[in-house]
């Protein structure tokens, strides 16, 4: 894809608020996701799920599958392709087993344990119905209760699951106030727009691929050495994504059984989960359980905090929910300890969901921080100024602690905060309904990864820059091109800019707020070494103005290049070109951490107020007004900043009001499989939302300035409710989502 809307620019094209430019593809049907393709000869493929939860399945009637109508082939453990490697090998923390019919085993309710394929989508499905698998059933793991905990060898990415600073008794016991309060959080599924598909063509051993993918260059290693082809010799296409939040980082289990089943066929196979299959082998944020003592003296100063995580992963394999982890970044405590402990439970493996770990941790932090304040008779807001920490806790690193302490007074200003009453309870609107008003603090780390681009400058003064970057709705197709722009003094419509496709050099993965800053930073580079050999091309050239200007340097602006000593000598990007008899310079650049993150913390930081109605005789909660302050660095384009802090602020009332997956104890089933019964905010409860852009410039963090957007606005929101729900009320309600029957 290579697309424009015209427009005028003049000027820097960073910080400017411009539209998406793949909107109009979007809206009008233009942009093509992966299911809407439809290669020559393709068929459809539908998987057969279990509907239980630990076992074996004894017996599939396949003749049944074969004889109907339009059925080709039923894809099962005895007949499916072989592979280069077993499934459940694991070479590093981003590899995740797979359930890819390697046996008859069960290990968790929707795991895949046939395919059918056929000439169209309703004889597949009418295929699948008839497989009527029968199992020997084993009684399931169900819920934090269910099974023997264990001290995880690590937590998230390879963090340790316990950490300590200080003596933590020592703190609790020398506290003029404590509080011990134990919060639990929901299992909460990945349900994302689109859901998880492939369309694979195999030719030979080159393989064709329309798949939504967060990494396209893991995702081909992966497949890679499942096949035991190379890298090169496959290409996915992924130019729009809708929604991954995680969930698309890593390549999932059924996209590689489409996969196989084209391979198994010979013809090209389109597979595409339906919304109840997500609720299984795509990953989800496991259930927490979460207790905090905290300790303060007499003059609100914290003393101690620890923070206990129980949290669970499935039976096969390992991503721990780290959830602690948001306490050694916020709070000034000298003493500090986290521990995470985690059972084995029969589900699909957790994985990354949106701000995993600070999503759940700080909705128990923050409630734990309102707690405390109330039991030292202080305002919630004045306690988090008294406590923000100048360093981080963990490490002792430095950060931007003036922004927070700005998100802090801006969000305040703007909600008109000091109105608040600091007893619960005292506050009523026109229609009798009791109002409450919270905070919570946001935080989210400034991340980077690596990551490659090319930058193409040519005599026609046009540019081509490439990078196999990924936009699942975050807006990669306009703010990276505006990067793009900039650095190459040209204007965005000048630039023909390229995303999408693993061809394109690696561009990392979309995930952990860091596409941005990685994504961004390789085009930079890019740009830096295209206009660093056109200004060699200038400066030793004795025919150009700028000959000479070694030394001095110069700049890239509207297409020219400038000396930064005389701005009246300067020189077409298309005269050097043409003089040199060149058509084009091509430059390279990439990305990825540096030695600044060895002696500075790298953190985005916000502030979120919240609003409650409920009614004091029916329980009804409604969120009424959210305001979040957030300073994240350098902002490239505001209106996408806001639409993920909008995004991340409603995930927010989600957590705390909406989102959870209820499981059947006896079967291990999830029961609200489908977007009737698991509930998730739609307009209606929403209906107010301000985010304030918080001024923070941090040379440190990367070569752009940049911080992510996309989670932080998580954190923080659902502690900003919860804490609200109290203020009006003055219950506290430490089972997230706080549903009525909790309140009555």
């Amino acid at each position: 894809m290579s697309e424009t809307a015209p427009r005028t620019r003049h000027g820097s094209s960073i910080g400017q608020p411009l539209t998406r430019r793949d909107g109009i593809l979007k809206v009008t049907g233009g942009a093509r996701y992966a299911a809407d393709h439809h290669p020559p000869g393709m068929l459809y493929a539908v998987m057969a799920v279990s509907r239980i939860a630990r076992g074996r399945v004894t017996h599939l009637d396949v003749a049944a599958a074969e004889s109907h109508p339009g059925v080709v082939a039923v894809m099962t453990p005895q007949n499916k392709p072989a592979l280069a490697q077993h499934p459940d090998e694991k070479h590093d923390g981003f590899t995740f087993r797979l359930d890819l019919l390697q046996d008859d085993r069960v290990r968790y309710a929707n795991q895949p344990v046939a395919v059918v394929i056929a000439e169209t989508l309703e004889a597949a499905t009418e295929g699948a119905a008839l497989l009527d698998p029968a199992y020997e059933v084993e009684t399931p793991a169900v819920g934090l209760d269910a099974a023997r905990e264990f001290t995880p060898p690590a937590i998230g990415v390879g963090d340790p699951a316990d950490m300590e600073t200080g003596d933590v008794a020592a703190g609790l016991a020398a506290a003029a106030k404590t509080i011990e309060a134990t919060y639990e959080t929901p299992a909460q599924y990945h349900n994302a727009m689109e859901p998880h598909a492939v369309v694979a063509t195999w030719d030979g051993d080159r393989l064709d691929l329309d798949m939504p993918s967060q990494g396209l260059a893991m995702a081909q290693g992966r497949i890679a050495g499942l096949f035991g082809i190379a890298p090169s010799d496959i290409h996915i296409r992924s130019p729009f994504l809708g929604g991954g939040f995680g969930s698309k980082g890593m390549i999932a289990g059924p996209q590689v059984l489409g996969i196989m089943a084209a391979r198994l066929v010979g013809r090209p196979v389109k597979l595409v989960m339906s919304r109840p299959q997500m609720f299984g082998p795509v990953g989800h944020r496991a259930p927490t359980r979460q207790t905090l003592r905290l300790g303060a003296a007499e003059d609100g100063a914290l003393t101690a905090l620890d923070h206990h995580t129980l949290t669970a992963t499935s039976t096969f394999d390992d991503f721990i929910e780290p959830s602690g982890g948001v306490s050694h970044t916020l709070y000034a405590a000298p003493a500090l300890a986290t521990r995470h402990r985690a059972v084995r439970l029969d589900t699909g493996t957790p994985l990354f969901m949106r701000a995993p770990g600070e999503a759940s941790g700080s909705a128990a932090l923050e409630a734990a921080i309102d707690e405390m304040a109330e039991a030292c008779g202080m305002d919630p807001l004045e306690f988090r100024l008294r406590n923000y920490a100048e360093t981080e806790p963990a490490s002792g690193k430095p950060f931007s602690s003036k922004a927070l302490r700005a998100c802090y007074a801006r969000g305040a200003e703007a909600f008109g905060w000091g109105k608040r009453p600091l007893a619960p309870g005292q506050m009523r609107n026109a229609d009798g309904l009791l109002v409450g008003w919270g905070v919570g603090t946001a935080t989210f780390p400034a991340l980077m990864f690596q990551a490659e681009a090319r930058a193409v400058l040519k005599a026609s003064g046009e540019a081509s820059v490439a990078i196999g970057a990924i936009d699942m709705g975050q807006g990669a197709w306009t703010a990276l091109a505006q990067i793009a722009a900039d650095e190459l003094g040209l204007d965005i419509d000048a630039v023909d800019f390229r995303i999408g496709t693993s061809d394109l050099p690696n561009g990392g993965i979309a995930g952990g707020s860091a596409h941005t800053a990685t994504a961004g930073t390789a085009i930079k580079g890019a740009a830096a070494d295209a206009i660093a050999q056109l200004a060699g091309l200038a400066t030793q050239d004795p025919r150009s103005p700028l000959y000479g200007a070694g030394n001095a340097g110069v700049i890239a602006r509207g297409g020219r290049l400038v000396r930064r000593d005389d701005e009246s000598r300067s020189e077409a990007f298309t005269e050097i070109l043409g003089r040199a008899g060149k058509e084009s310079v091509e430059g390279k650049g990439s990305a990825g951490p540096d030695a600044a993150r060895e002696h500075y913390a790298m953190h985005a930081h916000g502030a979120v107020f919240a609003e409650v109605t409920v009614d004091p005789d029916l329980g009804q909660i409604r969120a009424t007004r959210l305001v979040g302050a957030f300073a994240a660095g350098r902002i490239i384009n505001p209106r996408l900043v806001r639409s993920q802090y909008y995004g991340g602020m409603i995930w927010g009332v989600s957590f705390a009001l909406h989102e959870q997956a209820v499981m059947d104890p006896r079967t291990g089933r999830p029961m609200n499989a489908n977007l009737a019964e698991y509930h998730v905010p739609v307009n209606a409860d929403v209906p107010s939302l301000e985010a304030i852009l918080v001024e923070e410039e941090d040379p440190h963090v990367n070569p752009l300035g940049i911080k992510g957007v996309g989670e932080i606005g998580v954190t923080g929101s659902a502690g900003a409710i919860v804490n609200a729900i109290w203020h009006a009320t003055g219950k506290r309600v430490r089972t997230l989502p706080v549903t009525l029957d909790k309140l009555l």
